[in-house]
């Protein structure tokens, strides 16, 4: 007999809505605060919990991912008295069923309950154990499960994948993952580099051309549509395809067919296509910077991947799984870590995610060498810069709006978007005081792609070496116009 929690301090709707649906014949426990709500949740199996969003101790919506990660994965369909649009969202990308409003019909309410019943027993009737490879994917964490358990999906499936996330979290690893758990496993997985595509060869690069088709073409050559045939097609960094090439590929993706450069025939692909950005497309094609058509078209399965601050309890997971393969692959003897290691991993924001992480790393084993143990002191000098100014911040009471955490802010923090810019001018500000103006360290520390990484200057006008030796401020020279 299904299981069901509502949460909810509102009493009367509480108890309402729970007689409604004992009445359905299910089981029914109510609570009224979320420290309750959590404590039932473990210590019962909940096929399905109404949680609130304004509790007296806390936000539903910020709580959901706890609820998620329950044993019995309850499906999770959020109700409210105040319809917040941009709350149904945060709801929805965090994985709840359905969102509802309090003022809605008990029919309303009740719908998404029995949708939800359905959809259970029918993944139970149809449930095959299943073993996700996931090489190189490394976490535990309530949102780093979530992606997982959408991978697993993904990968029976055979419609377009967008896997979104900022730079460094792990794009590239998911989309192999999808592959490698999919019936395509056998054969290629091509990944395009759209950022890197030579301006006047993309159609070439990606479509091959034939024999004369141009100045240099000395043979027929495949393309990577062509490579990937009955495999996948990684389009990495997908917001960065020029728009005349988005038109020819959105035939591609809705046909599978293509012409070669110079060629006379269309030839087909059977590929089935998994695109990734760090940008937000839906802003880009308002802007008319990347077609709606194909956006809708990639769109066919979402999955969004958190930044690293959002998940550091894997931190530590991931520094072990790392370090332990460096020292087998240099064979060195394994490290040991002093406590005080991790609490300096955690105190910092990792704007380069993953990928910053275990470059770090890097820098670490060959800072300690020898050494059996790794302590603060080997740690780079700008994190630990960062770790010291928290440190101090905490101890005398006081906010560093430079350094601190988002999950440490507290009342009185600045906006996200002021707390995001000053957090990452200052972080470049230290990268490059640490590096000495080395662009090449800077990009290796930070993880970042070239572009990005100058974009980034620019925007803040911070101070960089040209390759010339030559001291410049971007974007601050009023003759600068690019």
């Amino acid at each position: 007999m299904p299981y069901i929690l509502i949460i909810d301090d509102d009493q009367t709707y509480g108890e309402m809505l729970g007689l409604k649906i004992r009445r359905m014949g299910y089981e029914v426990k109510n609570a009224d605060s979320l420290a309750e709500g959590l404590k039932a949740a473990r210590q019962a199996d909940y096929d399905v919990i109404f949680l609130d969003v304004l509790l007296p101790d806390g936000n539903g919506l910020e709580a959901l991912t706890d609820f998620q990660s329950m044993p019995s994965i309850p499906e999770i369909i959020i109700i409210t008295g105040l319809g917040d649009a941009d709350g149904a969202e945060m709801a929805i990308k965090s994985g709840a069923w359905a969102y509802v409003e309090k003022g809605a019909s008990i029919k309303d309410v009740i719908l998404p309950l029995e949708r939800a019943l359905q959809y259970r027993k029918e993944k139970r009737a149809h449930k095959a154990p299943v073993l996700l490879k996931r090489e190189s994917i490394v976490g535990t964490s309530p949102k780093i499960d979530t992606c997982l358990r959408m991978t697993a999906q993904a990968a029976n499936g055979n419609s377009p994948v967008l896997i979104s996330g900022e730079t460094g979290t792990g794009k590239e690893l998911f989309s192999l993952a999808i592959h490698e758990n999919s019936p395509r496993a056998a054969h290629n997985f091509v990944v395009v580099d759209c950022a890197s595509l030579p301006g006047t060869l993309v159609e070439s690069v990606l479509f091959g051309h034939e024999k004369g088709a141009f100045t240099g073409a000395d043979q027929a050559q495949d393309g990577l549509i062509a490579q990937a045939h009955k495999g996948t097609l990684f389009l990495d960094e997908v917001g960065e395809l020029p728009l005349p090439v988005q038109k020819a590929f959105l035939r591609v993706l809705q046909e599978h067919s293509y012409r070669p450069v110079g060629g006379q025939k269309e030839r087909y692909s059977d590929f089935r296509l998994v695109a990734a950005t760090n940008r937000d497309l839906n802003t880009m094609a308002e802007r008319g910077q990347f077609r709606k058509d194909l956006l809708y078209r990639l769109r066919g399965f979402v999955i969004e991947l958190p930044p690293l601050r959002e998940r550091l309890e894997d931190t530590r997971d991931i520094v072990f799984d790392y370090t332990a393969r460096l020292c087998r692959n240099h064979g060195m003897a394994i490290k040991g870590f002093s406590p005080d290691f991790f609490d300096a991993l955690t105190a910092y924001d990792w704007p380069g995610n993953v990928r910053e992480l275990l470059n770090t790393m890097d820098r670490v084993l060959a800072a300690a060498q020898d050494d059996p143990t790794l302590y603060v002191k080997h740690l780079p000098q700008h994190i630990r810069i960062v770790v010291a100014r928290n440190s101090l911040a905490e101890e005398t009471g006081e906010q560093d709006t430079k350094h601190l955490s988002p999950m440490n802010a507290g009342a009185g923090f600045p906006a996200l978007q002021l707390f995001r810019e000053t957090t990452e001018r200052k972080y470049f500000q230290d990268l490059l005081a640490v590096t000495a103006g080395d662009t090449k360290a800077a990009l290796e520390i930070s993880g970042l792609s070239r572009s990005r990484f100058y974009e980034l200057l620019k925007k803040y006008k911070i101070a960089v070496r040209s390759d010339h030796n030559n001291s410049e401020i971007i974007g601050q020279n009023p003759e600068y116009r690019k």
